[in-house]
C-alpha cells in the first residue's frame, strides 16, 4: 500500500504530478536548488530522492539518527541545515549538501530549523524559550548570537524569509487560531496577513517573490497533526488572490519546510494515503 506520495504542483498549469511513491512514511520535501532532486526525512534519517530513477538514498549525517522534518538546502545548494533530537531536545545542525560530519549551530534546545536567509548567512527558526517555554521565532547569523523576534504572543512557528530577505512570514495563534503573519526581518511591524476560519500553517514565499504557499487545516484543528483533509493554498505576498490549488489527505509532513523550485514556478509536497 502506498503511504507517501511526493508530488510537484506546477503553478502556471495548475496541475500536479507524482515524482515518487513509497510504502514508507516520508516527510517534508525540499527542492534541491542545484537540480539533483529532493531532500526528505523518514524514520529519523535524511534521504535524497533523485529525479532520475527516484528512490530513497540515505544521506550521511555523522551518526545523528533522530532527524525530524525541519531541514533545508542553503540557497546556493552547498549546505543542508536540519534539526535532530539529542538529550535536551531538538538542535540545529549544518553540514555539506553531500552529507558528512554536521556542526551544531543552535545555542540552546529545543530549536527547530525552518529557513535560510537569501544570502545564506543566517537561519530563522522556531524555539522554546522563556520561563513558560513558549514557542517563538528566532533568527541567527551563522557564528553569531541568537536574536528573538517574538516574545510569547501565542504559539509562533514556521518562519521563513521573503525572497528579498526583508521580511519573515510565520504562523501564529495569537488571535485565537493559527493564521499567517509577517514581520520585518528584525521583528518589527508584525501583522496578520489575512484572516479566515481555516487553521493555517507553514507559509513559504517563492524565490521569485510572486507567491506564498501555505497549508490550510479545517477549522477547529489543534496543532498541525497528520492525516486530515487539508488544502495547499497560494496567495500573493500581501495576502491577495488566495486560492486552494491542491486538496488532499495530509498535514504534518506535507509541506513543513521550503519546497519551491528555484524559479518559483512549482513546489513539491507530500500527499498521504
Amino acid at each position: 500500500m502506498i503511504r507517501s506520495s511526493l508530488e510537484v504542483h506546477d503553478v502556471a498549469s495548475g496541475r500536479s504530478r507524482v515524482v515518487f511513491a513509497t510504502e514508507e512514511l516520508i516527510e517534508a520535501p525540499n527542492w534541491d536548488p542545484l537540480g539533483g532532486g529532493f531532500l526528505v526525512n523518514g524514520g529519523g534519517r535524511l534521504f535524497r530522492v533523485p529525479w532520475e530513477g527516484p528512490r530513497l538514498i540515505p544521506v550521511e549525517t555523522g551518526g545523528l539518527l533522530r532527524c525530524n522534518n525541519d531541514h533545508g538546502f542553503s540557497p546556493d545548494g552547498t549546505r543542508i541545515a536540519f534539526s535532530c533530537h539529542r538529550e535536551n531536545g531538538a538542535e540545529i545542525f549544518v553540514m555539506p549538501a553531500a552529507g558528512g560530519p554536521a556542526q551544531v549551530i543552535s545555542p540552546r534546545a529545543p530549536s527547530w530549523f525552518h529557513g535560510w536567509a537569501p544570502d545564506g548567512r543566517s537561519v530563522v527558526y522556531a524555539a522554546a524559550r522563556g520561563e513558560r517555554r513558549e514557542v517563538d521565532i528566532c533568527v541567527m547569523p551563522l557564528g553569531g548570537p541568537e536574536r528573538r523576534l517574538t516574545w510569547g504572543e501565542g504559539h509562533s512557528d514556521g518562519p521563513e524569509f521573503s525572497a528579498d530577505g526583508a521580511r519573515v512570514y510565520f504562523n501564529s495563534d495569537r488571535g485565537g487560531h493559527a493564521q499567517i503573519w509577517v514581520m520585518g526581518a528584525d521583528g518589527s511591524g508584525q501583522g496578520q496577513v489575512f484572516g479566515d476560519e481555516g487553521v493555517n500553517w507553514f507559509p513559504h514565499p517563492s524565490p521569485c517573490g510572486r507567491y506564498v504557499v501555505y497549508l490550510a487545516y479545517p477549522p477547529g484543528t489543534l496543532g498541525h497533526p497528520r492525516d486530515l483533509p487539508v488544502g495547499l493554498c497560494l496567495m500573493d505576498p500581501q495576502g491577495g488572490n488566495r486560492r486552494r490549488v491542491v486538496e488532499m489527505n495530509g498535514g504534518q509532513g506535507t509541506i513543513n519546510v521550503a519546497s519551491w523550485a528555484p524559479d518559483g514556478g512549482a513546489f513539491a509536497y507530500m500527499r498521504y494515503q
